[in-house]
């Protein structure tokens, strides 16, 4: 898919539309992705900061997508365990920067191989409009190569 789709159909996708969380750019290579959320009304917390969950949700898929869109059809990539620090209250907008390099695929492509698997955890900062870290969150993949059709035929035979 287009990452240009893929940018408008999260836009328009419930559980980011309700929160207010907006993805800002998808490079067409999916090797950089930018989340954005303003603090509004419904996405506040009783003491008016944002709430913990809506951050937590504006990080979750997107490593998983940028590395299965640079492996190709040839690998499983799953979303296996995410965590959040919260280091100061979010206030305001907040944003989100996710990179990955070709260092990073080679380094999967390697570990990978014979259907080993592997299970790198990525990290992001989410920020505030001063840059201040709101959140620190990190995100573990589970990753391993598929099984090639007729593999488990000729093992057997």
């Amino acid at each position: 898919m287009k990452a240009s789709t893929l940018r408008l159909l999260f836009n328009l996708y419930p559980p980011y539309w309700g929160t207010g969380i907006r993805v800002r750019e998808i490079a067409e290579d999916y090797r950089h992705v930018v989340v954005e959320m303003k603090l509004r009304f419904y996405n506040r917390n009783y003491v008016g900061t944002h709430f913990g969950g809506s951050l937590s949700a504006m990080t979750d898929p997107f490593y998983m997508l940028m590395v299965m869109n640079n492996l190709g059809n040839g690998h499983i990539v799953w979303d296996k365990a995410g965590t959040i620090e919260y280091r100061k209250p979010g206030k305001g907008r907040v944003r989100a920067e996710f990179r990955i390099d070709q260092t990073l695929i080679d380094e999967i492509r390697e570990a990978t191989q014979e259907s080993r698997k592997f299970e790198p955890t990525l990290a992001v900062d989410i920020v505030d409009e001063a840059g201040d870290v709101v959140a620190h969150v990190t995100r573990t993949l589970h990753i391993r190569q598929k099984k090639q059709a007729g593999a488990d035929q000729r093992e057997t035979a």
